[in-house]
């Protein structure tokens, strides 16, 4: 059995599926899966105790050790249930007003795209999109962002690590530039941690979003938005719970646990949840340091920069962006003919899992390689596009 194989084995992934696409919903490791397990039965021994009594102290220690992996603080991080969640509750929040705008690229998320065009709908403001041109100069990206910045931009949104073409956007500077021009800022981390070595306290931004059950392995339902101190008390939880009440002796006990922060128990005091998967996040921290997935992770983009190599030497299209672009997804042209069904063919005929993804009049495979994809995978991706070019019309 190769190393790949082992791997594959402590996950849950289906044998007889080819499976890259790790970046859509993720992977959670058998191991990592069991804790999540524990943890709702010890809620449903007894419900009262466990959501009433413990949950603050648990939910604390969790995000601790998640703020540890991160860079941050953790009174700076609350929990909640995915990246677009937290984009939700900071767009929803603001007082955006008429003739605002919010800044953001052509190339993000259509979940966010959705929120804040409707946001802006809603108040009046205008959702401006600067164009990010492929192939990718990420030394151009600060500059092409801010020449669509106005004296109404308000806040500018965007993707750490891009959905649709899985690249990597400069953040650090941006975040700088707009602060000095008193412009919020919004990153939708959904592919980052995990993926990219974090230091929120360092980036700077005022608001960050990012799933734990992507690139973290941990359970699904699980993710965190962080908040500058500054800006905590700009954004509202998406629900209106007993984190808006005045503190009382009934919910003292919970704070002797997690604090008094207003931030936190807006956004974490919300009645009855599931918290399991929060609270599993750690072993999933815990999973990545016992396989040691960051020397894997390297390995793992060293593949996929060789698979991209091999299928664009088969279909003779060029690459979008440089290998120091994108890290474990990347984003391999493939022809535009038939490509709205090729994911469809793929999956149907060889139980490959894998996204085709469009930009503009580009189309891609968008193929995410983990330590548990084997150098069979990769082949049995790149024989399979050849032989759909071979059918598909042209």
């Amino acid at each position: 059995m190769t190393e790949a194989e082992n791997i594959r084995s402590l996950f849950l992934l289906s044998p007889d599926v080819v499976f890259l696409n790790h970046g859509s919903f993720g992977a959670c490791p058998k191991e990592v899966f069991s804790v999540y397990q524990n943890w709702q039965l010890e809620l449903e021994r007894n419900p009262v105790e466990f959501l009433g009594r413990r949950s603050g102290g648990l939910l604390w220690k969790a995000r601790t050790e998640l703020a540890g992996f991160l860079g941050a603080r953790p009174q700076d991080l609350v929990f909640i249930s995915n990246s677009t969640a937290g984009v939700n509750a900071v767009a929803k929040s603001l007082k955006l007003g008429l003739g605002d705008e919010v800044l953001s690229t052509d190339h993000e998320y259509g979940a966010c795209d959705n929120t804040w065009s409707l946001v802006c709908r809603e108040r009046g403001a205008r959702y401006v999109k600067a164009s990010i041109p492929l192939p990718f100069d990420a030394a151009s990206f600060t500059d092409r962002v801010w020449e669509k910045v106005t004296p109404r931009t308000r806040v500018i949104f965007f993707s750490h690590i891009t959905s649709v073409t899985a690249l990597m956007f400069p953040a650090a500077d941006l975040c700088a530039r707009a602060r000095a021009a008193g412009i919020l800022t919004l990153i939708d981390g959904a592919h980052a941690p995990g993926q990219l070595d974090l230091d929120l306290e360092k980036l700077g931004a005022d608001f960050y979003v990012g799933n734990c059950h992507k690139w973290l392995l941990a359970p699904k339902g699980s993710a965190f938005l962080h908040a500058r101190g500054s800006a905590q008390g700009l954004v509202d939880g998406l629900v209106t719970s007993w984190g808006y009440s005045e503190r009382t002796a009934l919910n003292a006990d919970q704070e002797a646990y997690a604090g008094t922060e207003t931030f936190e128990r807006r956004h974490q005091w919300q009645g009855t949840r599931d918290i399991a998967a929060f609270l599993a996040v750690p072993a999933a921290l815990e999973f990545r340091r016992k396989y040691n997935w960051p020397e894997r992770q390297c390995t793992c983009h060293e593949l996929a920069a060789d698979l991209q190599r091999k299928i664009l030497a088969q279909n003779g299209l060029s690459p979008v962006a440089d290998d120091a672009d994108f890290l474990q997804m990347v984003p391999i042209p493939v022809p535009r003919a038939g490509a709205e069904r090729l994911g469809k063919w793929l999956f149907s005929e060889h139980r490959i899992e894998v996204p085709v993804t469009a930009f503009g009049e580009k189309c891609f495979v968008r193929v995410s390689v983990q330590p548990y994809n084997t150098a069979q995978d990769l082949y049995t991706l790149s024989e399979a596009l050849a032989e759909y070019e071979a059918l598909t019309p042209k």
